[in-house]
């Protein structure tokens, strides 16, 4: 699998993108990816690096969204939905493979650190290959490296990239035992600009809704009677009240076309908070599934047919 991306155009300069560090992680590399920054800057989490933005320490943070492999990752979620509001302008889809680095030397490997993402995708091999050592979830994946050079782990799992940053000793590469896993990375900023519509891309919104009795069956309804096709749903709780949620949702379209306009007016009608998180280009290309009578040329043909009717300039 090739790296997917599309780079921001036409957002002003970005010279300064904190990222989910330390260095070594895939973040990093995404984050190189989807733009040329003059400073990277390694935060400790995820939510450091959206801080970092909102307090103008950064322009730009690169986060990840979602593993193809162990789903969504929750502190991007949660990070997105509280605070001032960011929003996405670009993401990069990047093939997840592990390398195993370890200190130089014979010394026998009793614990195995990295990130819980990363050993959820290497779990097997492990078992196979190291069947004595103990897993060890870490911040991150540079993390459990750092942690190696200091004694407190004897191996790490890491991106392939690590062994540039630190010195350890690879003792395996291309480790996964998905052959095709993914990782999708968002570069987030604060609201401005949105990039021009392409025909493939991607809407997100946080929808705080009523909790009630057919609630969330409205809001697809609301996206369902556009044909606009849904990518991504997920839920987290609000953690205001046991049982209520926030529906993070993501599907095809641009904010710029009539059709999702209509679409996001009507979730705000059903929503008590509805937060755009964004419009950007889809890193895999893929365009917008658009059935007859539901193009924007539709949708705009009927508003101008309601307008006119409103004039009394149709019988």
């Amino acid at each position: 699998m090739k790296v997917a991306t599309v780079r921001p155009r036409s957002l002003g300069p970005v010279s300064r993108i904190a990222y989910f560090g330390p260095q070594g992680t895939f973040t990093e590399q995404a984050a190189r990816v989807l733009a040329a920054g003059d400073e990277l800057i390694p935060v400790e989490t995820v939510r450091s690096a959206m801080a970092a933005v909102r307090k103008g320490e950064a322009d730009a943070a690169c986060v990840p969204i979602e593993n193809s492999v162990e789903g969504v990752v929750p502190a991007t979620l949660d990070g997105l939905s509280e605070s001032t509001p960011l929003v996405a302008v670009a993401e990069a889809i990047l093939p997840i493979h592990f390398s195993v680095l370890k200190r130089r030397g014979d010394a026998p490997i009793r614990t195995v650190a990295s990130h819980p993402h990363a050993l959820a995708q290497v779990r097997e091999w492990l078992e196979v290959n190291l069947p004595d050592a103990h897993p060890v979830a870490s911040s991150s994946t540079s993390a459990a490296a750092v942690g190696v050079l200091d004694g407190e782990f004897d191996a790490a799992v890491c991106a392939p990239v690590a062994v540039e940053h630190y010195d350890l000793e690879v003792l395996a590469t291309e480790v996964a035992d998905v052959t095709d896993a993914a990782t999708r990375f968002l570069l987030v900023r604060a609201p401005g600009a949105l990039p021009e519509p392409t025909g493939a891309d991607r809407t997100s919104v946080v929808a705080a809704a009523v909790n009630r009795t057919g609630t969330l069956a409205e809001l697809l309804t609301a996206l369902a009677d556009r044909g606009i096709n849904l990518t991504r749903l997920d839920a987290r709780p609000t953690r205001n009240n046991f049982g209520e949620y926030r529906f993070f949702i993501d599907f095809e379209g641009h904010v710029a076309e009539p059709r999702i306009l209509d679409a996001l007016t009507a979730l705000r009608r059903h929503c008590r908070n509805l937060r755009f998180l964004g419009s950007h280009p889809r890193a895999d290309g893929t365009r917008s599934t658009i059935e007859p009578g539901f193009g924007n040329d539709d949708f705009a043909d009927a508003a101008g047919w309601a307008a006119a009717v409103r004039k009394g300039e149709l019988a």
